[in-house]
């Protein structure tokens, strides 16, 4: 039995990947004419805006890392901007080109913040509010450039997304105020667990009580969480913003902005539902449908993802992992207020579980 199901998991492995062979030929086959135009574009960029897309690009990555910032500091950690920066590149590389990104992305998160100074609770806050300003930050350029294209306004779903990142963000704020309402919440399922395990009904809600007396460090005031809004938002503009420049590098006159910015945040909703390092194939396939639903040529739109991509996945990546090598090299931090392992490792489960809903729509959603 065990080595019939061994031949049909074999079997299915391999029609799956003749399968995917196939599909790539055909396309390759009906769309060689698009891509040797596009090609042939590419071989000669406009310089200029080529430097402009790579820097539209690099300040993407730039606003994301002050977004972070500007949380950290709310909670009265003031690292370096350089190691923000660096940390942002990494969190980034490791997020599109693992199996898996997201939870390495949060670990990575996680333990440079603690090198950072921060406390294991408002590590956590901060990587679950990021995320939560990343996601609906995308959400309202969405929105934004869909109204702009003269699209019907669905403002009862608008007005709940709305309400939905308000009451998300002002839960996080209230929560780091008072860490004792999150406290009497799990004081209920902590009692179901310790009997599962046969434990006390107390059984480590002591170590709880720690970790979440350390969220009273975060005080995110209005003008911090506005200057983080802004930053989220400006983190997608300018990343759209790399798109719409690519096609001035090529030589192509672009398509109108509300085209690029609707064509961008489908392709980044897509790229949601990928398992595959990047979202290869699946991102560069929405943007280039959308930018011809945009009136894009086909040569112009393949050359202009194309470089797109090259740019925002193989430039951005290889910085991403340049810094992952830089950060490796730093020594551990030394243990704060001699807590044991133990205590650690419950901090940084109890972390991770903050932030897995955050994460879920990685990447494409957040990027981090």
């Amino acid at each position: 039995m065990t080595s019939l199901c061994t031949r049909r998991r074999r079997w299915l492995r391999s029609a799956g990947i003749v399968a995917v062979v196939a599909l790539l030929a055909t396309e390759l086959v009906l769309g060689w004419s698009s891509l040797a135009g596009a090609l042939q574009q590419l071989r000669t960029p406009h310089l200029g805006w080529l430097a402009l897309a790579v820097g539209a690009a690099l300040a993407s990555m730039g606003a994301y890392a002050r977004m972070q910032r500007h949380l950290l500091q709310s909670a009265g950690v003031k690292p370096p901007l350089i190691d923000n920066v660096r940390l942002a590149y990494a969190a980034h590389s490791l997020n599109e080109t693992l199996p898996g990104g997201p939870a390495f992305s949060t670990q990575l998160n996680y333990q440079q913040m603690r090198r950072f100074g921060a406390s294991p609770a408002v590590a956590s806050w901060t990587i679950a509010l990021s995320g939560i300003l990343s996601g609906a930050a995308l959400a309202v350029v969405t929105v934004g450039s869909a109204l702009a294209a003269g699209g019907a306004a669905e403002w009862g779903d608008l007005a709940a997304l709305l309400v939905a990142a308000v009451l998300l963000t002002l839960g996080v704020r209230r929560v780091a105020k008072r860490p004792e309402i999150a406290e009497a919440l799990l004081r209920t399922p902590l009692a179901w667990i310790n009997r599962l395990r046969r434990r006390p009904a107390q059984h480590g809600h002591d170590r709880i009580r720690g970790f979440l007396d350390q969220l009273r460090a975060a005080r995110l005031t209005p003008g911090r969480g506005a200057a983080a809004a802004l930053l989220a938002v400006l983190n997608w503009l300018l990343d759209a913003l790399c798109l719409w420049l690519c096609f001035r590098a090529i030589g192509e006159q672009p398509a109108g902005l509300t085209a690029v910015l609707l064509a961008f945040c489908a392709a980044m909703a897509a790229g949601t539902i990928t398992i595959v390092p990047g979202g290869l194939g699946i991102i560069d396939s929405a943007l280039i449908l959308g930018l011809l639903a945009g009136g894009a040529g086909t040569s112009a739109a393949v050359a202009t993802v194309v470089l797109y991509r090259i740019i925002s996945f193989g430039f951005i990546i290889g910085i991403g992992w340049l810094s992952w090598l830089r950060l490796r090299r730093r020594p551990a931090p030394p243990r704060q207020g001699g807590a044991g392992p133990s205590r650690s490792g419950i901090c940084r489960d109890v972390g991770n579980l903050l932030t897995a809903v955050t994460f879920a729509p990685s990447f494409g959603g957040t990027r981090s």
